[in-house]
């Protein structure tokens, strides 16, 4: 499935890497996806059944908005693509 997740952000135009050869957008997403799997004791099909609980808790209002707001929004970003992800 993350495999997959990562084919889904590239089609959708995001980048494996910056100009400079850094990992980016791409690997950065499937990187905090795994972290929330981890941080929720969920795999990835675990997370993907469970999108509609857990994505509200690190939105804006959740028990969880702070984890969501790291670096930028990363966080809430890359689970709003993986809802995305699923939904498709």
């Amino acid at each position: 499935m993350e495999k997959r997740f990562k084919q889904f952000l590239i089609s959708r135009g995001y980048k494996e890497i910056t100009p400079s050869g850094r990992p980016s957008t791409v690997y950065d997403y499937g990187k905090r996806i795994s972290r929330i799997c981890k941080d929720e004791h969920l795999s990835w099909q675990g997370l993907a059944e469970n999108i509609e609980t857990i994505l509200p808790q690190y939105d804006f209002g959740g028990c969880k908005e702070a984890l969501g707001r790291k670096s930028h929004n990363a966080v809430i970003n890359a689970l709003r693509r993986f809802a995305e992800f699923i939904s498709v």
